[in-house]
């Protein structure tokens, strides 16, 4: 779970046999395309993190259950100085900052070390605008001296695209929100980041580590049904942006369960009653019976000497690797 989980990626390769209407549509439209009539059926994370998604994640990580955040916001408020000083990046660019809410400790650092008025630019990528708007806003007057510049996109796109700088650039993909994607995804999205940065910028990750089942699986199923109501919101994304019939969120169940041999929690969306919908932008119904499920979000959890396999075989060198005292969460700095 990350806005961190903002981005999960395609897992299979689209049919090639399309209507007019699937040549014809983009986003939330092509994906569910894409993604609902499979077996099972799936959609990528990214369309949980609509405003409300957005801000039901930013409740999830105060809850008791879900520990990353307090552990990564740990990390960054001892390391942030450090980063500033291994990286000396006059441009950071934030990978589904969502709220940006941890990045505010980066944004001290930066500041605090270049005090000149434009010489550090904040550049958050997300792909829910209204959020993306009003964070900006926000930090546009928290921090004057730091020119913001928020970019509405899908970084998970082909042919990833970083904004110029004079000196370093420091990419940032916290949350462990990089569990959201699959091996084949990760390394895909790695060779991007890779080829969008220069020799000498910088990328910062944020990843959760491998620990005791019974936490995990609290993490993504906790008491209050904050993390449910999350989920569910994923159906109103469907309901409202493709103008369906016949599909409500209470008639879905949450469900969170361990993948062992994947080393990752998944999320599902259980039927509760036989599904007979109607898209009518997709021109298209469907029907999903009782009792199935709908993939919504895998989060995969991290051995160190693994991740670090990944990142280095991608042509990105780590140069530091912090976690927490309880070895629970790890921020990764590699270079290019």
């Amino acid at each position: 779970m990350t806005p961190e989980r903002e981005a999960q990626p395609r897992t299979s390769e689209r049919d090639d046999t399309r209507t007019e209407v699937e040549e014809a549509t983009t986003g939330l439209a092509a994906d569910a395309l894409w993604g609902l009539w499979q077996d099972p059926p799936t959609l990528p994370t990214k369309w949980l993190y609509d405003e409300r998604g957005s801000r039901l994640f930013d409740e999830i990580t105060r809850l008791p259950e879900y520990y990353p955040t307090r552990r990564e916001t740990a990390i960054l408020r001892e390391h942030s100085a450090d980063i500033v000083a291994a990286t000396h990046a006059e441009v950071m660019v934030e990978l589904g900052s969502g709220t940006s809410t941890k990045t505010r400790l980066l944004l001290d650092a930066f500041s605090a070390a270049t005090p000149d008025s434009g010489r550090f630019t904040y550049v958050p990528v997300d792909v829910s605008s209204e959020m993306l708007t009003t964070t900006a806003d926000v930090l546009s007057a928290d921090y004057p001296g730091v020119e913001i510049v928020p970019l509405g996109a899908d970084f998970t796109e082909p042919d990833l695209h970083l904004p110029d700088a004079d000196g370093a650039r420091l990419a940032v993909f916290l949350g462990g929100t990089i569990g959201n994607f699959n091996p084949e995804a990760r390394r895909e999205f790695y060779q991007g980041l890779a080829k969008a940065l220069s020799p000498g910028d910088f990328f910062l990750l944020g990843t959760d580590l491998v620990k005791d089942t019974g936490r995990l699986v609290a993490a993504y199923d906790d008491k209050a049904g904050v993390t449910a109501d999350f989920n569910r919101n994923l159906i109103e994304v469907l309901r409202t942006g493709l103008d369906a019939r016949g599909l409500y969120a209470d008639d879905f169940e949450h469900i969170a369960r361990w993948n062992p041999g994947e080393h990752r929690i998944e999320m599902w969306l259980r039927a509760r009653r036989d599904i007979d919908a109607y898209f009518e932008v997709l021109g298209r119904a469907w029907r999903l019976p009782a009792g199935a499920e709908v993939h919504t979000e895998i989060s995969t959890k991290f051995e160190p000497d693994a991740l670090r396999d990944e990142l280095e075989s991608a042509g990105l060198q780590v140069v530091t690797v912090w976690t927490d005292p309880a070895g629970d969460f790890a921020l990764t700095l590699s270079r290019r």
